[in-house]
C-alpha cells in the first residue's frame, strides 16, 4: 500500500483549498448561511495551511447542515394529541487527516474503535458569529479526534495482515456548485388547522369495541441541505416529504399485539389521498384487525408463497439492497455477499434491479428516496444494479472499492452521522409480467407438486432487518402484519397471524419463479450505520417456491381486565 506522507497530504489540501478560494463568492449574495458556511471554512483552511508540516493538518474539510422545517399532527380516537411546528438546523463537519489512501477513516480490524461525529445545532437564525463561533468549536473537536484516531489506524495497519482490498480510504471529487432557492412554504398550501380536523375524524373511525385504539398523524418536513468543502464544492438544494399515516391495533386472548397500518406518502399536499379515499382504509383496516384478532398463530413452515408487491419490495430491500451498498464491502467482517459476482447470474433473468435517486415519481406515484446530491457532495446517479439477472456494479460512495474507484451518489447520512452507501429509490422490474391469477395458478400448482395442503400469501409488512456480517448467520427477517393461507383446493384465503418471514439471501433468490405484472410502493425510512434515511421500494408481486416462516415473538400481558370505556 503507497502511503502519502503527511507533508505530501498538505500539499493535497492546499491544491483543493486554491479551487476552494477562488470561487468562494460565486453564491454568498443567494443564501446567507451558505455564505457563513464558506467564511468560516475559509479562515479555518487558512489557518492550518499556516502550520505547513504539522500533522494535525486535515487533508480535506466538509460542512454540512440540514436546515429542516416541520409540521406534524397527531391524533388518536377522535381527539387531537398534540399539533406543532419546529425549525432546526443540525451541523455536520467531516475532518480528514492523512491523504485519500490513508486517513483517519480507515477501517480498525479486530476493534471496537469507530469515528465519533461532532454535530451540533446551529442557530436558526443567521447570526453570524454564533453560527461561526459553534462551526470552529465542533470543527476543532472533530480533528483533535480525527489525530487521534488517524495514529490508531496507522498502527492497525502495522500489526495486521495485508487487507484483502488495498483501495484508497476517500476519493477526490471536481468542485460542484448548485444552487437552488428554498422552498416557499406557502406555496406547498399545507394548512395545520384543517389536517387537525381531517385527522380527529379519521381516527375517530376506528372506534370499535374491540380495537385499542385507533390513531393518524401527518408530517410535512422541508429539508433544506448545505454542502461545502474544500476541494470547492457549494450546494445548497431541498427535499420536501409528506407522510399521512393511519393504524390502529387489537390484542389476541393469548396476549398478541396486532397492530394494522396503512400510509401515503407525497411531495405535495394535491397528492395527497381524498377523505373519502382514507376513510375507506380506516374501515378495510377496522375489519381486517377484527378478523386477524380470531386468526390462527402460525406454526413454523417451509413451502410455496406468494409476496405482495408491497411485501416484495421490502424483501429486495432488506435481502439484495444492503449486500449491493459497495462500502459495506470494504470492511473485512462483513460477509461481502456479491463482491465477487459481477457477470455473474445473481437473480432470475426475467428481473432487473436498479437503484435511482434522481426520480420523485415512479408511474405516477411519489417516492421517498429522491436527493439530487447525496451527502459528500456527489450528484446522484441511475444505478443499474442487477440486468437480466446479472450483476453489473454496486451502490457507491466516495470510500473505493477495489474495480470501483468513483461514486455514484449514494453517499448518505441522516443530520449528525457520518455518510456511507445507501439505497435510494430500490426498482424492481420483470420483462415476463404475470398476472395476479397466473402467480396464484402457479403456487396451487407447485403446492400440489410438493404435496402440501396449503401456503402462504404475504399481504402487508411493517419492515424487516437483516444480518450481513461473518460473525452471525447471514440470515434476514422481515416482519408480516397480514398473512393469509392459500390452499391448494378451492377453499377460501385464511388470515393466520405471528408470522415471520426468516431465510438466508442466495436460497431465497434461487427459490423466485415468476413476478407479477403491478408494482406496488413501500416509502419509507432505512436504519443503519448513518442513521435513517428516506427510501423507497418498488417491485412487482413475486411467487416464490419455498420461503420459510417462524413463530413471532409476542406480549406475554393478558389483555385488559375491564371493557373499553
Amino acid at each position: 500500500m503507497s502511503i502519502l506522507s503527511p507533508k505530501n497530504s498538505i500539499r493535497f489540501f492546499l491544491f483543493f483549498t486554491g479551487l476552494f478560494f477562488a470561487s468562494s463568492l460565486s453564491l454568498s449574495a443567494q443564501d446567507r448561511l451558505m455564505d457563513i458556511l464558506k467564511t468560516e471554512l475559509y479562515r479555518e483552511a487558512k489557518e492550518f495551511r499556516a502550520m505547513n508540516d504539522s500533522a494535525d493538518c486535515p487533508y480535506f474539510i466538509s460542512f454540512r447542515v440540514d436546515a429542516t422545517k416541520s409540521e406534524t399532527v397527531n391524533a388518536s380516537s377522535g381527539s387531537l394529541l398534540y399539533s406543532r411546528a419546529s425549525y432546526h438546523r443540525i451541523f455536520t463537519p467531516m475532518v480528514r487527516i492523512g491523504s485519500y489512501q490513508l486517513d483517519n477513516y480507515h477501517q480498525i480490524r479486530e476493534s471496537a474503535v469507530f469515528n465519533r461525529t461532532e454535530p451540533s445545532y446551529l442557530p436558526v437564525e443567521d447570526a453570524e458569529d454564533a453560527i461561526r463561533q459553534t462551526v470552529w468549536w465542533m470543527t476543532d473537536q472533530a480533528c483533535k479526534n480525527a489525530v487521534e484516531r488517524y495514529e490508531k489506524a496507522r498502527s492497525n495497519i502495522a500489526v495486521k495482515v495485508k487487507e484483502e482490498d488495498g483501495s484508497g480510504d476517500y476519493t477526490p471529487q471536481k468542485a460542484v456548485k448548485y444552487f437552488e432557492p428554498e422552498t416557499d412554504s406557502r406555496q406547498l398550501r399545507f394548512k395545520r388547522s384543517d389536517w387537525e380536523k381531517k385527522l380527529c375524524r379519521y381516527s375517530a373511525a376506528f372506534a370499535r369495541p374491540d380495537i385499542m385504539d385507533g390513531w393518524a398523524n401527518i408530517s410535512l418536513q422541508t429539508v433544506r441541505k448545505y454542502y461545502v468543502s474544500t476541494e470547492g464544492s457549494e450546494i445548497a438544494h431541498n427535499q420536501t416529504y409528506i407522510h399521512l399515516a393511519i393504524g390502529a391495533r387489537v390484542k389476541a386472548d393469548d396476549g398478541m399485539d396486532l397492530p394494522l397500518h396503512y400510509s401515503w406518502f407525497a411531495q405535495t399536499v394535491g397528492h395527497l389521498p381524498s377523505d373519502r379515499e382514507v376513510l375507506a382504509k380506516v374501515e378495510q383496516l377496522a375489519e381486517k384487525l377484527k378478523m386477524m384478532k380470531q386468526a390462527p398463530v402460525v406454526d413454523a413452515f417451509s413451502g410455496p408463497a406468494l409476496l405482495s408487491a408491497e411485501a416484495a419490495g421490502v424483501f429486495f430491500h432488506e435481502i439484495f439492497g444492503h449486500r449491493v451498498e459497495g462500502q459495506r464491502m470494504r470492511l473485512e467482517s462483513d460477509g461481502q455477499t456479491f463482491k465477487n459476482k459481477i457477470g455473474e447470474a445473481v437473480l432470475p433473468s426475467f428481473l432487473t434491479v436498479y437503484m435511482d435517486p434522481t426520480i420523485t415519481s415512479y408511474k405516477g406515484t411519489d417516492v421517498n428516496g429522491f436527493c439530487r446530491y447525496d451527502d459528500e457532495g456527489v450528484k446522484s446517479e441511475k444505478v443499474m444494479l442487477v440486468e437480466n439477472g446479472i450483476l453489473q456494479t454496486f451502490l457507491m460512495s466516495r470510500v473505493p472499492l477495489e474495480g470501483f474507484p468513483a461514486s455514484n451518489g449514494h453517499g448518505r447520512a441522516a443530520p449528525g452521522m457520518n455518510p456511507v452507501t445507501r439505497q435510494s429509490n430500490l426498482i424492481v422490474e420483470t420483462s415476463h409480467p404475470k398476472t395476479e391469477k397466473e402467480l396464484r395458478q402457479a403456487l396451487k400448482a407447485e403446492l400440489q407438486q410438493q404435496g402440501k395442503t396449503f401456503g402462504y400469501y404475504f399481504a402487508s409488512v411493517t419492515g424487516g432487518f437483516t444480518q450481513t456480517g461473518r460473525y452471525m448467520p447471514n440470515a434476514f427477517n422481515v416482519t408480516p402484519t397480514e398473512v393469509y393461507r392459500v390452499y391448494a383446493d378451492d377453499r377460501p384465503d385464511e388470515m393466520v397471524r405471528g408470522v415471520d418471514l426468516v431465510g438466508t439471501p442466495l436460497a431465497m433468490f434461487s427459490q423466485i419463479a415468476l413476478a407479477g405484472d403491478r408494482h406496488g410502493f413501500f416509502n419509507g425510512a432505512c436504519g443503519a450505520e448513518s442513521g435513517s434515511i428516506p427510501v423507497a421500494c418498488i417491485s412487482p408481486m413475486l411467487f416464490v417456491k419455498q420461503i420459510e416462516i417462524q413463530k413471532q415473538s409476542k406480549s406475554q400481558s393478558k389483555p385488559p381486565l375491564l371493557p373499553k370505556p
